[in-house]
């Protein structure tokens, strides 16, 4: 009984320590990784492919959850910057990738910002249409200016959603180009890391490297008939799609570190960075092909090296390493119709040229639409105001005539969706509007049905989906992880640092 006590005494102290070393460790280097198309349930089937590696790693000693987001995912930074914040579209302004303009009727980039200019590149982009503190935000108002924040990916947009306002500056991949650029946003500029592989021949060597199936094509779950064949094999950076350029990123995040001293002194770092398990021929989020397969098997590769190398470096005790994946492309059309539910286009165009033509019955031959984007139509206000018209009266009128249009669930008042009780559809279209670029009516489509704008332009297709996001978070060091059930989609801020 007396040696039961002891170790039972011994086993309390050991909690107590651990429990204490988790609260008081502060890990000097916090890793950020948000990789495109990435799946729970194809992490899940591939386990048993990986030996060793980053997502062996994960899989064996991360905490591992999925969440689901409140808002509607159109695959743009809306759902970069819904995690880096902690709040929905409704209040970080990110509603998608690009906005109706009612000044001068286009369409712009939500990024769009004329006050900068690209450093590289001729994009004129910055970070500042985000309305809410970011994940940056916050960790430099806990740590301070001698805090380094680095953000590193392979798409402008969710790279500046990753860096948010406080970065000390953050760059991607321009893969036309192929070399690495940023914003004069940040006052950092291009890191001296970037500019050094821009000249020194590495972009080049990668660029020439040829990317083929590292197994026999007859080992993949999913190959093709024509893979069979004619197995896959890209060389260059395919559009910043390979498993090349996720070793770029990789690669510069590492020399990053080594220039800044990141997480090598008492003050806290982060580095985040976008890298991607979408093959340049991907139709869906799932894998379908081999090559999806071996992107999932050159991230683990990719990912253990880094880890390595910050084991070596800094450490393994003194960094944490949050993987998220980023739903970009849900479910192909294929897919659908295989259970039944095959997928139908709702164009928005159309629609608002027959609302445009059903108002100009009613109040007389003139231009009463501006435009439509999205899932809102946007009324000339200017127009309404000179007939001395009610808008009230004309929303409502396109509201209900909305709901005559096939594969359409509901319509209403942009004014009146946040009165609006209830959930399903409804609540994550109102979730998912802002103010700011939010139109005068707005609409919600059936579950089969996706918005389309520009028809001839299939790249301008915006999916709407609400999915699962798959979320791993490693530590070297002791710590206390929260219920599955407490982590959502908002709160990864309190993941890092509050647990």
């Amino acid at each position: 009984m007396r040696k039961r006590a002891i170790a039972i005494i011994f086993q309390l102290c050991l909690i107590v320590v651990s429990t204490a070393f988790a609260a008081s460790h502060r890990q000097r280097l916090t890793v950020v990784v948000a990789v495109d198309g990435m799946h729970r349930e194809d992490m899940n089937s591939l386990r048993g492919f990986w030996q060793q590696g980053g997502l062996r790693t994960l899989d064996e000693e991360a905490f591992q959850t999925e969440m689901s987001l409140p808002n509607i995912v159109y695959g743009g930074a809306e759902t970069v910057v819904t995690l880096m914040s902690g709040t929905t579209p409704s209040e970080h302004g990110i509603t998608y990738n690009e906005y109706f303009n009612r000044s001068d009727r286009q369409i712009h980039g939500i990024f769009e910002d004329k006050t900068q200019e690209g450093i590289g590149c001729n994009k004129n982009i910055s970070p500042t249409a985000i309305k809410s503190l970011t994940l940056t935000d916050r960790f430099r108002l806990l740590n301070g200016k001698s805090a380094g924040i680095y953000a590193i990916g392979i798409d402008p947009y969710t790279t500046l959603a990753l860096a948010g306002h406080s970065a000390n500056t953050c760059c991607w991949f321009d893969s036309e180009q192929k070399h690495w650029v940023t914003t004069t946003y940040y006052a950092e500029g291009l890191p001296a890391a970037a500019d050094r592989q821009n000249t020194s021949g590495r972009i080049e060597q990668l660029s020439e490297r040829v990317w083929v199936p590292r197994m026999d094509i007859s080992q993949y779950m999913c190959p093709t008939d024509d893979e069979r064949k004619h197995p896959f094999s890209y060389s260059g950076f395919a559009d910043a799609h390979t498993a090349v350029t996720n070793t770029l990123v990789c690669e510069l995040a590492l020399d990053i570190q080594k220039d800044k001293h990141l997480g090598e002194d008492a003050t806290p770092d982060m580095l985040l960075l976008q890298m991607t398990v979408l093959s340049p021929k991907a139709k869906a989020d799932r894998i379908q092909t081999a090559e999806q397969e071996d992107m999932y098997l050159s991230l683990n590769q990719d990912l253990g090296y880094l880890m390595e190398q910050l084991d070596s470096r800094i450490g393994r005790s003194n960094y944490q390493l949050l993987v998220v994946g980023l739903p970009r492309l849900g479910l192909d059309n294929e897919t659908l119709s295989e259970v039944g539910l095959p997928q139908h286009t709702f164009n928005v165009d159309r629609a608002v040229a027959l609302t445009g033509t059903y108002l100009m019955a009613l109040y007389g031959h003139e231009r009463w639409i501006d435009g439509g984007y999205g899932q809102a139509i946007y009324l000339n206000r200017t127009l309404i105001e000179q007939k001395k018209l009610s808008v009230t009266d004309i929303q409502q009128q396109v509201s209900d005539f909305l709901l005559g249009f096939d594969g359409v669930q509901g319509s209403c008042p942009a004014n009146i969706l946040p009165l609006l009780q209830g959930g399903g559809e409804q609540e994550r279209i109102r979730l998912s509007l802002n103010k700011q670029t939010a139109g005068d009516v707005v609409f919600w489509l059936e579950e089969n049905h996706v918005s389309m704008m520009r028809e001839n332009n299939i790249t301008d297709k915006v999916t709407v989906r609400s999915p699962h996001i798959p979320l791993y978070l490693w530590s070297g060091a002791l710590r206390q992880f929260p219920d599955k059930e407490a982590v959502t989609a908002l709160n990864i801020y309190e993941l890092l640092f509050n647990y």
